[in-house]
């Protein structure tokens, strides 16, 4: 199966649907959907055996809430105010026994637990002035493909690729850097939904030795700013959930958890569970 990730659309009498194919992850995700629910459950259960997939995602709606619950689909996280300012609620099912199987659930339980006993506010720091935070351009997509190769040794997008990365940056999606002696050394994104006004933040990548400056909420705080301008207030961010740092980071931030992909992704040097975090930018 080809490896590059697609949208198809399907436009059928009774419903229409736009599909994420993910074959790099084994996964398919719906992404948007209208009219007979049982019918496009029923297509996208093709889909999965066409293309072999172990994973399926739904992002319900909450009208439909009730639906994927009887058709058998687990609710693993939600975004409140993802549709246009109604809540989206992730449904999954799983086509394989290994790929519902993992050892890390506890640890990662626990994760969770600790980050709500964190101090929630931020003391606000600012990294030596050897450190320039700047807005990226398509100038600096191949600088930041080979920052994610440095961070990262498996990725689950293809940012490996500057062509890829620029065209994220044509598509709408903004990324910030910080830059040491002219080197990007720590970058993020908002990957931008236009039509549902919400925004994902990801991409975010620091290479070891600046990670003590705390660059990586500095950016997130710049592309908050950038996506209010915009008037986009609906923020979420997926993070490693066996990463105490990224959601600490995110819980400080404001964020507040809402939920856990189980093996979503393979990220980092393997297939990982991932953490739902959403902010109303409203409230800033």
């Amino acid at each position: 199966m080809n490896q590059t990730t697609s949208t198809i659309y399907v436009n059928e009498t009774n419903f229409f649907c736009e599909v994420f194919l993910d074959p790099f992850n084994k996964r398919i995700r719906v992404d948007d959907y209208r009219g007979n629910t049982k019918l496009l459950l029923e297509k996208v259960e093709e889909l999965v055996k066409k293309y072999q997939a172990e994973k399926l995602i739904i992002k319900g709606r909450r009208e439909d809430f009730i639906t994927f619950l009887e058709a058998g689909l687990q609710l693993e996280a939600m975004v409140d105010r993802y549709f246009l300012g109604s809540d989206a609620h992730f449904f999954s099912r799983f086509y394989t026994s290994e790929r519902k199987r993992n050892d890390h659930w506890i640890t990662e339980d626990g994760i969770i637990q600790s980050i709500y006993q964190l101090n929630p506010s931020i003391n606000q720091t600012f990294p030596p002035k050897e450190y320039e935070l700047k807005k990226a351009d398509e100038n600096c997509a191949e600088e930041l493909s080979s920052l994610y190769k440095q961070v990262f040794p498996i990725y689950p997008t293809p940012l490996y690729d500057p062509e890829y990365v620029k065209k994220t940056m044509v598509d709408g999606t903004i990324y910030y850097i910080f830059t040491y002696q002219g080197e990007i050394v720590s970058a993020a994104s908002a990957e931008i939904n236009a039509y549902y006004k919400n925004a994902e933040l990801t991409d975010c990548a620091t290479l070891t030795e600046h990670r003590k400056y705390g660059l990586m909420k500095i950016i997130l705080q710049e592309l908050e700013k950038d996506l209010i301008k915009n008037g986009i207030f609906c923020a979420y961010s997926i993070a490693r959930s066996l990463s105490f740092g990224m959601n600490a980071a995110l819980f400080q931030l404001g964020y507040s958890y809402r939920g856990r992909f189980m093996n979503n992704c393979y990220i980092y040097d393997k297939l990982e569970n991932m953490n739902m975090w959403v902010k109303n930018l409203a409230n800033c």
